[in-house]
Parts: structure tokens; sequence; C-alpha cells
């Protein structure tokens, strides 16, 4: 798929700085775009590369646009411009709608006749699939679940019973969206399930990464609102809320019953227990973990920066005792302020 320069300009409310018609039918970086291909430059890190690119196009901010060799597009932010035109040049072919031959769809199902179902693919009883839905090979769509138009199965997905995908939602290979949350009582020593009885909501334009798990629900739902981005092996916990438009990276675990606000971000490996609640437009930086409720917006750290493997042994030893020294220092002040009576 191709575009002229000024119908990709337009798209993304940006200038052109040079030829409106040229072509571009592809993306690359600034270093290996070839012509035909269109780039961004937003880091001053890599100027150098923006001078000798050979890109036909260059997405950058007014204030850059004398140092481009070529054709620029100016934009207020270069890289979410870039995201949409990479989106509009890769995005897939719709496939055509149906059902594979090797498929195994229920009689009681109801799939429309634009969606595609893909080789052993399992679609069970009650289940719903929305117009132009892809649902890919091997994966599975349990009894009662219902996929939103225009969402996307990529492969090997697990869809249990009863869940509720949204509209337009990116699901990538490996996730399972409503198994069983980690409810268990103890009797003596020995553990007994407990029924999970609630389900899992997602909401539109959700984004599920490869090998993420979304738990149901012990008796009420586990919610994902709109536009929520999931990255790869996350684990979120049976009753959890996230609010709309949060993005949480790599190796997030999220314990159950957590509520997470709106607008939020959690680096990788961020560990949340459970029962907390996390407002809306908090930050918390990669390898934290939380362990109280975040009651208001701003950026929250708790990881220990990595250093040399013997000055960390060194500062544990001194960490363990903290508290004895404290005891100490407070005992020098009293002392201290009684000699200066």
């Amino acid at each position: 798929m191709s575009y002229k320069l000024g119908e990709l300009a337009d798209r993304v409310g940006g200038q052109v700085i040079g030829d409106r018609e040229c072509v571009i039918d592809g993306v690359g970086s600034l270093e290996h775009a070839r012509p035909g291909q269109i780039t961004f430059y937003n880091n001053k890190r890599f100027r150098k590369h923006l001078t000798s690119t050979r890109a036909s196009a260059v997405l950058l901010a007014p204030s850059d646009a004398e140092a481009s060799p070529t054709n620029a597009v100016t934009v207020a932010d270069p890289y979410l411009a870039y995201a949409r035109i990479a989106t509009l040049l890769t995005a897939r072919p719709a496939h055509p709608g149906g059902i594979h031959p090797r498929a195994c769809v229920s009689a009681d199902s109801r799939i429309d006749s634009s969606a595609w179902v893909d080789a052993l693919a399992v679609v069970e009883a009650g289940a719903r699939i929305g117009p132009r839905v892809t649902v890919g090979p091997g994966c599975s769509v349990g009894i009662g679940a219902s996929i939103g138009e225009d969402s996307v199965l990529v492969a090997n997905v697990t869809i249990c019973h009863g869940v509720v995908i949204g509209k337009r939602a990116m699901i990538h290979p490996g996730a399972v969206i409503g198994a069983d949350g980690f409810g268990l009582a103890n009797d003596g020593g020995t553990w007994v399930r407990v029924p999970q009885l609630g389900t899992v909501l997602v909401g539109d334009d959700v984004d599920v990464g490869a090998n993420t798990t979304i738990d149901r629900g012990t008796i009420e739902d586990t919610v994902i609102e709109d536009g929520v981005k999931l990255d790869n092996l996350i684990q979120i916990g049976h009753n959890v809320r996230i609010g709309a438009h949060t993005a949480i990276a790599g190796c997030v675990g999220i314990a159950g019953s957590s509520f997470i606000g709106k607008h939020c971000m959690l680096a990788g490996g961020v560990g949340v227990a459970g029962h907390l609640e996390i407002a809306d437009n908090v930050y918390v930086t990669g390898m934290s973990m939380v362990t109280k409720s975040i009651n208001e917006p701003g950026i929250y750290s708790a990881g220990v920066p990595l250093e040399p493997n013997q000055r960390w042994h060194k500062n544990f030893a001194r960490f363990k005792q903290l508290d004895e020294m404290a005891r100490r220092l407070k005992e020098l002040e009293k002392r201290l302020y009684n000699g200066h009576k």
C-alpha cells in the first residue's frame, strides 16, 4: 500500500516541506531507510543519522526542519505521527469472511459472515463472533464468550467461557483471558479451591500481549477498560480493575482485587499487592513493589538500581543494621540536646 506524502501529512495534521506528490510505500529507521520510505526524528542523539538519511521523507518538529536533507513533514509529535502513518502503511489486508474447514465450530455459536475462523480454532456453544473479527489458528473461544467487531485473536489465544472482548482488540499469541483466579481457602493445612464465578470484561481498543494472563473474578468481574495496553507476560489477578488508557509493561504482576486508575503507566517488573488502589495518572518505575495504595498522581519508585556486586554486599550488610543505627543516632541526638541545655 502506498500514499502520496501530502496525503500522509494531512492525515497527521502536518505541513510538508518539499514534494507533496512524493510516493511513500513504507517506513524505516533514520539510519537504514531506503528511498520510498518515511522515517521520524525526535532525539538529538540521532542527529548524525538525520543528516545522512536516504528516506524520501522525515517526520520532525518544525525547529528541526532545516536539518532535513530530504522532504520533511513538520508535526508537534513526530513519534505519534510515525505511529499513525506506520499503521496505515502496514495495515493487514482484510481476510475474507468464512470458517476454515479444519476449524471446530459449534452449531450453537453465532459468527458474523464477515468474520474469519482459522484452522484448528475452536468456537464453543453460545459464543458470539462479531463483524470482521479474526480468530487465528489454534485459538479457543469458550462457551458464551463474545468477541467484538474488528478484533483480532492472532494465534493460540484462549478466551474462556463467558468472557466479553470489546471492539478492535488485538490479542497476541498465547494470551489466556478468563482462567480461574487464585482463590483458595485453608482447611487445617490443606487448600480448598474457591469457585471463580465472575468473568472478564475487556473494553474497546485494548491490546493484550503474548502470554499475558487475565484471571476471571471470584464473584464479580475482572475489568479492563477501554484503550488499555498490556505488554507480554503480565499476570492480572481476579477482580482487578484497570482504568482506561493505562499502559503496563512486561512482567508486571497485579494481585487480586486491586484497582489501577486511568492513564497510569506501570514499567517492567512492577509488582502490585492485592486490595490496593492506585490513583489516575500514576507512573511506577521499573521493578518497584507497590505495597500501599497510591492516592495522588505522580512518579513513584521503589526498585534498587544495579551496582557492582562487592558494593551491593557492603550496602546490604549496612541495610540490615539500619534499625540499630537509627536507635544509636536517636540516643546521640538526645545526649547532644541534653548537653546543650
